[in-house]
C-alpha cells in the first residue's frame, strides 16, 4: 500500500501538470505571437478575438489598417470577412426555418421557379440545404468569374441562369467542390421568403441584435471608410495598398462573403454560437435554436480526413457554413474567408467552450491566420508548441517560389517568340461564352488585346507563347492572375473557338478560367 503523504504528493503533481498542461495562453504570448507572424508573413496587420468560458479573454489589432496612412489595427477596426460570411447567411436561413417560412428540403424551384442546374433532374431536385453544402456536381470554384475579379455586370438573374451551362465534374451529392455561386442562390431565396433584401436582412435580424455596432453586410453601407482595414498585396517584394472588393449586392447580394466587421464584433457572433443561439446579458435571447445549430453543426458532406496523429482526427465534412471536424476528442467547427488583400478564419472548439478568430489585410493572410489559429487552439488542447509560425512561412515561401519559377519561364518563352511573326487577323474578332458571354480580340496601340465585355477588369495584352496559345497579361495589376489562352483553328488557321487556364499554380480558384469556352461570333452585316 502507498504511503499517503507519497500517494498525496503524487496526486498534487498530477494535477498541477495536467492544469498546466492545458493553461490558456496568456495575453503577452499572443501579443509575442502576432507581432513575430506580422514580420514573418510580411502582413500588413491583423486583429485576433479569444473566447472562453463565455467571456473574451483577449481581442487586439495589430500592425498597420494601411501602409500609406501608417494607422494602426485596433479591436474595432473592420476587416471584410469574405466568406465566413456564409455561416451568417446559414444562419438566416435557419431563423427562416423556425419560423416556418421553409424548410431546409424545400426545392429551390418551389421558391425560385427560374432557377437552372446542369440537367432537368438536378435542377427538379435541389434543395436549399443542397446550396450550402458544396456538393452540386460542379467543380471547384465552378462561375466565380462572374464575380471575381470584382466590378463585372453580371445580377442574380445571370447567376440563376448560368447554371445550365456550366458542366458538371462529378455526380450530384457525391463529392465536395468548393462553390460561391450557389450562395448567392440562398441569399436570393431569403430576400424572396422574406421580402427584406440578404442585406437588410441579416443586418435586422443578426447584426443588429447581436450588438455587432461595426459590422456591415454590405461595403455600401460603410460610410466612414476609414473605420476600415485596407487590403494589400505584395508587389515586387512589397506590401502595397489595393482596392477594397465590392460584391455587387446590389446586382447579386453579398450572401457568399460581403460582411465587414471587426474582431470585437465577431465576438458577439463567437459567443452566440457557442451559446448555441442564445445572447443578451443573461443569455435570455434566442437568435437560433439548438436544433437550428444542430443542423448546421452536423456533417452534410464528408470530406477526407486527415490522419494526423497530433489531433487524432476521425472525422471531417462541411456541414452548413462550416467546417467540421474532431481534435483530440473536441468538436471543431472552423471556416476561413479570402479575397484580395483580406483573408481571415474562425475556430469554435465548442467541448472547450473556445472560439478564436483572426482577421487579416495581406494576400500573405492565410498563413498567418493558419500559424496563429493553430498555435492557440493547440495550447487549449494540451499539445507542445510545433512552432507553426515558421513550418507555415517556409511552406508558403516555398509554394511562392515554385509559382514564380513556372510564371517566370512562361514570359521567358514569350520574350524569346517576340520576334515571330504572327498573323494576326487570324485571331482578331469577336468570341461567346454561354454564361461568360462577349470577350473581343482586337488590336490597341499596334498590340493584340483582349477584352471582357462584361467583367471590365479582365483586359489586357495578349502576347504569344507557342503553338496556339498567348499569354495575356492582364492590365490591372491587383489581378495577380494572368492566363493562357488557347485558340481552336480551322484548316485555314483561323481561330473559332478559346480555351483559358491560369498561368501560375497558385492562382485563386475563383479565377475560373478553364470553365469557359468561347466560340467565334460572325459580326452581323
Amino acid at each position: 500500500m502507498l504511503n499517503f503523504k507519497l500517494s498525496l504528493s503524487l496526486f498534487l503533481f498530477l494535477t498541477v501538470t495536467i492544469s498546466a498542461s492545458f493553461a490558456q495562453i496568456t495575453n503577452a504570448e499572443v501579443d509575442a505571437l502576432m507581432e513575430e507572424a506580422l514580420q514573418k508573413f510580411q502582413v500588413a496587420g491583423a486583429a485576433i478575438a479569444i473566447v472562453k468560458d463565455g467571456k473574451v479573454f483577449h481581442q487586439q489589432g495589430y500592425g498597420l489598417k494601411s501602409v500609406d496612412t501608417k494607422e494602426k489595427v485596433k479591436a474595432n477596426t473592420a476587416f471584410a470577412i469574405a466568406s465566413n460570411s456564409k455561416a451568417f447567411t446559414t444562419a438566416a436561413l435557419a431563423i427562416l426555418v423556425e419560423e416556418g417560412k421553409i424548410s431546409w428540403q424545400d426545392k429551390v424551384k418551389t421558391h425560385i421557379p427560374e432557377f437552372t442546374m446542369y440537367n432537368d433532374y438536378v435542377a427538379e431536385n435541389f434543395t436549399i440545404q443542397d446550396l450550402l453544402t458544396h456538393r452540386s456536381g460542379l467543380g471547384l470554384g465552378a462561375g466565380d468569374l462572374m464575380v471575381v475579379p470584382d466590378g463585372s455586370s453580371f445580377t442574380i438573374q445571370d447567376i440563376l441562369r448560368a447554371f445550365q451551362y456550366l458542366k458538371p465534374q462529378s455526380a450530384f451529392r457525391t463529392k465536395f467542390d468548393y462553390d460561391n455561386l450557389l450562395y448567392f442562390v440562398a441569399g436570393e431565396v431569403i430576400a424572396r421568403v422574406s421580402g427584406m433584401s440578404w442585406s437588410d436582412f441579416i443586418q435586422a435580424r443578426i447584426l443588429t441584435p447581436l450588438g455587432m455596432k461595426n459590422a456591415y453586410p454590405k461595403i455600401a453601407y460603410v460610410k466612414d471608410r476609414k473605420q476600415l482595414a485596407t487590403p494589400h498585396s505584395i508587389v515586387d517584394g512589397k506590401l502595397k495598398t489595393i482596392g477594397h472588393f465590392d460584391f455587387g449586392a446590389d446586382k447579386i447580394n453579398g450572401a457568399a462573403g460581403a460582411i465587414y466587421a471587426s474582431v470585437d464584433d465577431l465576438t458577439h457572433w463567437i459567443l452566440a454560437q457557442l451559446n448555441q443561439g442564445k445572447y443578451g446579458d443573461q443569455l435570455e435571447k434566442q437568435l437560433f435554436s439548438v436544433q437550428s445549430q444542430h443542423e448546421m453543426w452536423q456533417i452534410h458532406t464528408p470530406l477526407p480526413v486527415n490522419r494526423n496523429p497530433r489531433y487524432n482526427t476521425h472525422f471531417a465534412g462541411y456541414g452548413l457554413g462550416w467546417r467540421l471536424e474532431d481534435v483530440k476528442g473536441n468538436l471543431m467547427a472552423s471556416h476561413t474567408g479570402g479575397l484580395p488583400g483580406m483573408l481571415s478564419k474562425t475556430v469554435l472548439i465548442p467541448d472547450l467552450n473556445f472560439g478564436v478568430v483572426v482577421l487579416t489585410n495581406s494576400d500573405n493572410g492565410g498563413s498567418f491566420f493558419t500559424a496563429i489559429t493553430r498555435t492557440i487552439v493547440d495550447r487549449y488542447l494540451g499539445l507542445d508548441d510545433f512552432g507553426w509560425t515558421d513550418k507555415l512561412r517556409d511552406n508558403m515561401l516555398k509554394r511562392q517560389a515554385q509559382g514564380d519559377e513556372v510564371t517566370e519561364k512562361v514570359w521567358k518563352t514569350v520574350a524569346a517568340a517576340k520576334q515571330k511573326v504572327i498573323n494576326e487577323a487570324n485571331f482578331i474578332g469577336d468570341y461567346q461564352d454561354p454564361w461568360f458571354g462577349k470577350v473581343t480580340v482586337f488590336k490597341k496601340n499596334g498590340k493584340l488585346w483582349f477584352k471582357s465585355h462584361r467583367s471590365p477588369k479582365l483586359n489586357g495584352e495578349m502576347m504569344f507563347y507557342q503553338a496556339n496559345t498567348f499569354a495575356i497579361q492582364w492590365a490591372f495589376r491587383d489581378l495577380n492572375a494572368d492566363a493562357f489562352a488557347m485558340f481552336m483553328l480551322d484548316e485555314e488557321g483561323k481561330a473559332q473557338g478559346i480555351k483559358m487556364k491560369g498561368i501560375s499554380p497558385n492562382i485563386d480558384f475563383s479565377f475560373d478560367f478553364q470553365d469557359l469556352a468561347f466560340e467565334r461570333v460572325e459580326e452581323e452585316k
